[in-house]
């Protein structure tokens, strides 16, 4: 009788396990666009339909180009509120809110949510679909447990997060073209209590994804960047003529700033300008890593999925985007009018974010908020080193008519602590809409438009 050796045995029982895990990975694949849909939602609705069933993203009403108001050419245009939240109530809701969301309804005079009917009409292009197919089993998170080594793009890495940093790698990869092009936004604090000042810096601001080129490709082709972002500031007079170049990587903590000053006429690299570094001219109410409820990386935290959940969330809420209104109508000194949020019951994912040992953050715990049907970053409590919660950010998802997606960029975040709140990336009050570009066009999609050398020589025109 023949024997197998030690060594032969175990190379054949590795390969009955890659054999299982590759079946089971083909499984799992399968039920996109299913059970599940490409993006990985349960495609059912809840048992008592309050959420109804997701049956494919819906195009805009005929006639829709850019500069045209997007809410016009929406669907469910006409819809009327359900109900509305406010303190007389909201006890009875508060299992389908935040912690955020209860504690400002409770701390601000007057707050209200409104509640529409919900509309899952969030979806993907096919190809965006056929990538996350492609990648389930195969995606790669680095070696250190929260960079992402390897993925097909334009695609969801892990449509099914096995982990806390695999979904924030979906919310993160999510696709919204090669890039986003603001003409004109504000990013806006309130006054301080006793005060009517507000702070308004406007700018222009242009977001590049390298990895956003439709089709199909594998992400290590490209350089390790998420994406790079140009501010270009024009008011206040204090910020007047600066400008900033970030590069956000896929692998390296941090990111990396040059930041152009007027007065010096230079370009000066900021090694230290992220995380939860406050933003100048904003008066601390402001960090790097707050923007669009989380940006830059995610090396300074353990990730944690807690589980699914229905909650009230900011969705199609085409008020916080319209760049024909006067901002001041939007914006009222203790927060942005009800009118322009919209609040719909979905599901969403809770990712809890704990600091690792050794690192610090004025934030050491938050809880994250992920809307199931399109990874978009929804809400986020904020905890201080106490276990207080201190800050509430919730982001404003409409339907991106250009790429066929939805996405989040304009939100708020409210300061309990100090009763003010930031208002940014939208473009309220500039009378320019933003634009999602889905192929390249001229030299700001290009690497090199964001390095030290180019923002001189655009800066000191």
């Amino acid at each position: 009788m023949k024997t197998i050796s030690m060594k032969s045995a175990v190379a054949i029982a590795a390969a009955c396990l890659a054999g299982a895990a590759l079946a089971a990975g083909e499984q799992d694949a399968a039920r996109l666009g299913k059970d599940l849909t490409p993006a990985g939602a349960e495609k059912a609705g809840n048992k008592d339909g309050s959420i109804p069933a997701w049956n494919g993203a819906e195009a805009p009403l005929p006639g829709w180009e850019y500069g045209k108001k997007r809410v016009d050419y929406w669907k469910h245009k006409g819809d009327k509120p359900l109900f509305s939240i406010d303190a007389s109530n909201v006890d009875k809701y508060a299992d389908k809110l935040a912690a955020g969301q209860v504690a400002t309804i409770k701390q601000i005079k007057g707050y209200r949510m409104d509640v529409y009917p919900t509309r899952r009409d969030c979806g993907v292009p096919d190809f965006v679909a056929e990538n996350t197919k492609k990648n389930v089993g195969k995606a790669q998170l680095a070696a250190d447990g929260w960079g992402l080594k390897e993925a097909t793009v334009p695609g969801f890495p892990f449509p099914m997060p096995a982990s806390g940093a695999e979904a924030m790698w979906n919310a993160k990869m999510r696709y919204r073209g090669v890039g986003i092009l603001f003409p004109f936004i504000n990013t806006a604090v309130s006054p301080r209590k006793g005060s009517t000042d507000w702070i308004i810096a406007s700018q222009e601001l242009t977001y590049y994804y390298p990895w956003g080129v439709k089709g199909s490709f594998a992400l290590s082709k490209y350089p390790p960047v998420e994406y790079y972002v140009l501010f270009q500031y024009s008011s206040p007079p204090a910020l007047a003529g600066q400008a900033l170049t970030v590069t956000f990587f896929l692998d390296q903590p941090g990111s990396e700033t040059f930041y152009y000053f007027p007065g010096q006429r230079r370009v000066r690299r900021m090694p230290t300008y992220s995380y939860d570094s406050p933003q100048i001219g904003l008066e601390n109410q402001y960090t790097l890593d707050e923007p669009s409820v989380f940006n830059g990386t995610i090396d300074r935290f353990n990730w944690k999925i807690v589980g699914k959940k229905e909650i009230y969330v900011g969705y199609n809420s085409f008020g916080a985007y319209d760049f024909t209104a006067k901002f001041k109508d939007v914006a009222h000194d203790d927060a942005i009018d009800p009118s322009a949020r919209r609040y719909e019951l979905h599901r969403v994912w809770v990712i809890e974010a704990t600091v690792k040992p050794g690192m610090r953050h004025t934030a050491p715990k938050r809880t994250f908020y992920l809307d199931e049907d399109s990874w978009n970053l929804m809400a986020a409590d904020d905890y201080d080193g106490q276990g207080k919660l201190f800050k509430y950010r919730e982001g404003y998802l409409i339907p991106s008519y250009e790429t066929g997606t939805c996405d989040a960029t304009s939100f708020v975040q409210y300061n309990l602590a100090e009763g003010r709140y930031v208002f940014d990336m939208n473009p309220v009050g500039g009378g320019k809409d933003m634009r999602w570009v889905v192929n390249p066009e001229g030299p700001r999609f290009t690497p090199n438009y964001y390095s030290s050398e180019n923002l001189r020589a655009i800066s000191e025109r």
